[in-house]
């Protein structure tokens, strides 16, 4: 289970976003980092036993850095106020459908599927719901699915339908998708409790399908 310190660490992380204080409290994140990586490392055994394409993978092949990409970006903080560890097949560098988990305090969450993925997957995607419009919509109206995520995600998505689609497709709202994901956002006490581990493997079987049907739709 996820411990209170490590939610602690980042609490003062997003506090204290330096250098300096980092550098003095690295052994306060070498252990809230070890914390994080052996609770994906016992989620990627749960969710392996329903899903072997990723029973190859540990901690280390999913798990993001910390530091944060300063660039092109405004923001010149060195560091994330986040752990996240994406978890499919290939680890995080991989385009293929899988899942992800977050660890904010105030901001966790549960999420999975394809975010952006590059054209061609996008365009192999979105024929796929279009020749297996049934199976695509048993996946997402399924009841634990539903109870889990709710809806796809529809935050990134083009304004008119897509060359190829009427926009009287009955799909259209789907095929205007730019990345397939769902999310579950989750209340610390969640996250905290000693049973967090079977609720994400819960949430991830009834994301499996749908991770499924992106992964033929992309072969």
């Amino acid at each position: 289970m996820i411990q209170q310190s490590t939610f602690d660490f980042l609490n003062k992380l997003k506090k204290n976003n330096n250098k300096e204080w980092f550098d003095k409290n690295r052994d306060t994140y070498e252990l809230a980092k070890k914390d994080f990586r052996t609770f994906i490392d016992e989620l990627i055994r749960a969710t392996a036993k329903f899903d072997p394409a990723i029973k190859m993978l540990e901690a280390k092949d999913c798990v993001f850095r910390i530091n944060r990409d300063i660039r092109f970006s405004n923001d010149k903080t060195p560091y994330k106020t986040n752990m996240g560890a994406s978890i499919s097949p290939g680890g995080k560098k991989s385009f293929s459908a899988g899942y992800y988990f977050h660890l904010q305090p105030g901001a966790s969450f549960l999420a999975g599927g394809m975010w952006q993925p590059p054209a061609p997957q996008l365009s192999a995607i979105r024929q796929e719901i279009d020749y297996n419009t049934a199976d695509f919509k048993k996946i997402i109206n399924n009841k634990e699915f539903k109870k889990q995520f709710g809806a796809l995600s529809d935050e990134d998505k083009v304004k008119t339908a897509p060359k190829g689609y009427e926009k009287t497709h009955p799909e259209i709202e789907h095929l205007k998708l730019k990345s397939f994901i769902v999310v579950r956002d989750l209340k610390d006490k969640e996250v905290l409790s000693k049973d967090f581990i079977k609720e994400a493997t819960a949430a991830f079987k009834a994301l499996h399908p749908f991770d499924l049907f992106l992964r033929k739709a992309c072969d």
